[in-house]
Protein backbone atom coordinates (compact mmCIF):
# COMPACT_ATOMS: atom_id res chain seq x y z
CA UNK A 1 0.00 0.00 0.00
CA UNK A 2 1.39 3.42 -0.96
CA UNK A 3 1.29 5.89 1.92
CA UNK A 4 0.57 9.64 1.75
CA UNK A 5 -0.11 12.49 4.19
CA UNK A 6 -3.89 12.17 4.02
CA UNK A 7 -3.84 8.50 5.03
CA UNK A 8 -5.43 7.57 8.36
CA UNK A 9 -2.93 6.76 11.12
CA UNK A 10 -3.33 2.99 10.78
CA UNK A 11 -2.01 3.22 7.22
CA UNK A 12 0.47 6.04 7.78
CA UNK A 13 2.13 4.57 10.88
CA UNK A 14 3.57 1.26 11.93
CA UNK A 15 2.34 -0.31 15.16
CA UNK A 16 5.55 0.85 16.84
CA UNK A 17 4.93 4.48 15.83
CA UNK A 18 1.39 4.76 17.22
CA UNK A 19 0.46 6.76 20.29
CA UNK A 20 -1.25 4.92 23.13
CA UNK A 21 -4.62 6.41 22.10
CA UNK A 22 -4.13 5.29 18.48
CA UNK A 23 -3.06 1.83 19.63
CA UNK A 24 -6.10 1.41 21.87
CA UNK A 25 -8.47 2.66 19.15
CA UNK A 26 -7.29 -0.15 16.85
CA UNK A 27 -9.23 -2.64 18.95
CA UNK A 28 -12.54 -3.09 17.14
CA UNK A 29 -14.28 -4.58 20.17
CA UNK A 30 -14.86 -8.01 18.64
CA UNK A 31 -13.48 -9.79 21.75
CA UNK A 32 -12.33 -12.80 19.75
CA UNK A 33 -8.98 -12.59 21.52
CA UNK A 34 -10.85 -12.86 24.85
CA UNK A 35 -11.99 -16.39 24.06
CA UNK A 36 -10.14 -19.16 25.84
CA UNK A 37 -7.89 -21.27 23.70
CA UNK A 38 -6.48 -24.75 24.19
CA UNK A 39 -2.95 -25.60 23.11
CA UNK A 40 -1.89 -29.12 22.20
CA UNK A 41 1.21 -29.77 24.31
CA UNK A 42 2.75 -32.03 21.66
CA UNK A 43 2.12 -30.02 18.48
CA UNK A 44 1.53 -26.48 19.77
CA UNK A 45 -1.70 -26.35 17.74
CA UNK A 46 -4.27 -23.89 19.07
CA UNK A 47 -7.95 -24.78 19.37
CA UNK A 48 -10.44 -21.98 20.03
CA UNK A 49 -13.35 -22.37 22.39
CA UNK A 50 -16.51 -20.31 22.78
CA UNK A 51 -15.67 -19.97 26.48
CA UNK A 52 -15.17 -16.30 27.30
CA UNK A 53 -12.62 -14.97 29.75
CA UNK A 54 -13.97 -14.44 33.24
CA UNK A 55 -13.78 -10.66 32.68
CA UNK A 56 -15.49 -10.66 29.27
CA UNK A 57 -18.85 -8.93 29.09
CA UNK A 58 -20.53 -11.08 26.44
CA UNK A 59 -22.99 -8.33 25.44
CA UNK A 60 -20.66 -5.32 25.10
CA UNK A 61 -17.69 -7.52 24.08
CA UNK A 62 -15.45 -5.50 26.37
CA UNK A 63 -13.38 -6.33 29.41
CA UNK A 64 -15.17 -5.66 32.69
CA UNK A 65 -11.91 -4.43 34.29
CA UNK A 66 -9.52 -3.59 31.46
CA UNK A 67 -7.08 -1.43 33.47
CA UNK A 68 -6.65 -4.13 36.14
CA UNK A 69 -7.21 -7.27 34.06
CA UNK A 70 -3.83 -8.82 34.83
CA UNK A 71 -4.59 -8.82 38.56
CA UNK A 72 -7.64 -11.06 37.96
CA UNK A 73 -6.37 -12.94 34.90
CA UNK A 74 -2.57 -13.27 35.28
CA UNK A 75 -2.17 -14.97 31.90
CA UNK A 76 -4.03 -12.22 30.01
CA UNK A 77 -1.73 -11.20 27.19
CA UNK A 78 -1.14 -7.48 26.86
CA UNK A 79 -0.81 -6.86 23.14
CA UNK A 80 2.31 -5.05 22.06
CA UNK A 81 3.77 -4.68 18.57
CA UNK A 82 6.14 -7.56 19.37
CA UNK A 83 3.28 -9.78 20.58
CA UNK A 84 1.32 -9.00 17.42
CA UNK A 85 4.29 -10.15 15.34
CA UNK A 86 4.64 -13.44 17.24
CA UNK A 87 1.10 -14.56 18.14
CA UNK A 88 -0.13 -16.99 15.51
CA UNK A 89 -3.62 -17.13 16.99
CA UNK A 90 -4.64 -13.52 16.41
CA UNK A 91 -7.84 -13.66 14.35
CA UNK A 92 -7.54 -12.77 10.66
CA UNK A 93 -9.93 -9.87 11.28
CA UNK A 94 -7.78 -8.36 14.05
CA UNK A 95 -6.82 -4.76 13.25
CA UNK A 96 -3.43 -5.16 14.93
CA UNK A 97 -2.68 -8.12 12.68
CA UNK A 98 -3.99 -6.34 9.58
CA UNK A 99 -1.86 -3.24 10.22
CA UNK A 100 1.23 -5.36 10.91
CA UNK A 101 0.63 -7.15 7.58
CA UNK A 102 0.28 -3.82 5.73
CA UNK A 103 -3.41 -4.34 5.07
CA UNK A 104 -6.32 -1.91 5.50
CA UNK A 105 -9.09 -2.27 8.07
CA UNK A 106 -12.42 -3.81 7.14
CA UNK A 107 -15.47 -1.62 6.46
CA UNK A 108 -17.06 -2.61 9.78
CA UNK A 109 -14.14 -1.46 11.94
CA UNK A 110 -15.33 1.50 14.08
CA UNK A 111 -12.42 3.65 12.85
CA UNK A 112 -13.67 3.16 9.28
CA UNK A 113 -17.44 3.06 9.83
CA UNK A 114 -17.57 5.64 12.62
CA UNK A 115 -19.95 3.33 14.49
CA UNK A 116 -18.89 0.92 17.26
CA UNK A 117 -21.89 -1.31 16.49
CA UNK A 118 -20.84 -2.28 12.95
CA UNK A 119 -18.45 -4.92 14.33
CA UNK A 120 -21.51 -6.60 15.88
CA UNK A 121 -23.79 -6.01 12.90
CA UNK A 122 -21.21 -7.62 10.58
CA UNK A 123 -21.13 -10.75 12.76
CA UNK A 124 -17.47 -10.31 13.65
CA UNK A 125 -17.85 -9.94 17.41
CA UNK A 126 -18.44 -12.71 19.93
CA UNK A 127 -21.75 -11.13 21.03
CA UNK A 128 -24.29 -13.87 21.70
CA UNK A 129 -21.81 -16.64 20.87
CA UNK A 130 -20.02 -17.30 24.14
CA UNK A 131 -20.47 -18.94 27.50
CA UNK A 132 -18.84 -17.49 30.61
CA UNK A 133 -15.69 -19.22 31.84
CA UNK A 134 -17.19 -19.51 35.31
CA UNK A 135 -20.02 -21.69 33.95
CA UNK A 136 -17.90 -24.32 32.18
CA UNK A 137 -15.49 -26.56 34.09
CA UNK A 138 -12.03 -26.67 32.51
CA UNK A 139 -12.33 -30.40 31.83
CA UNK A 140 -15.33 -29.64 29.54
CA UNK A 141 -13.65 -26.94 27.42
CA UNK A 142 -12.74 -29.48 24.73
CA UNK A 143 -16.48 -29.87 24.14
CA UNK A 144 -16.64 -26.13 23.42
CA UNK A 145 -14.09 -26.01 20.56
CA UNK A 146 -15.20 -23.79 17.65
CA UNK A 147 -13.61 -22.69 14.37
CA UNK A 148 -15.40 -19.41 13.64
CA UNK A 149 -12.94 -17.11 15.48
CA UNK A 150 -10.27 -17.81 12.83
CA UNK A 151 -12.57 -17.15 9.88
CA UNK A 152 -13.58 -13.98 8.07
CA UNK A 153 -17.28 -14.22 7.17
CA UNK A 154 -17.58 -14.28 3.38
CA UNK A 155 -20.24 -11.57 3.27
CA UNK A 156 -17.95 -9.11 5.11
CA UNK A 157 -15.21 -9.65 2.56
CA UNK A 158 -17.63 -9.11 -0.32
CA UNK A 159 -18.95 -5.91 1.17
CA UNK A 160 -15.41 -4.63 1.61
CA UNK A 161 -14.62 -5.33 -2.03
CA UNK A 162 -17.79 -3.60 -3.21
CA UNK A 163 -16.99 -0.62 -1.00
CA UNK A 164 -13.45 -0.32 -2.40
CA UNK A 165 -14.62 -0.71 -5.99
CA UNK A 166 -17.56 1.65 -5.57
Amino acid sequence: MTKNESDPFWIAKSLDEMSNAEWESLCDGCARCCLNKLEDEDTGAIAWTDVGCTLLDGESCRCRDYPNRSATVPDCIRLTPEEVRTLSWLPPTCAYRLVEEGRDLYWWHPLVSGDPDTVHEAGISVRGRTVPEDEVPLERWEERIVSWPMRVPADTRKRKRRRREG
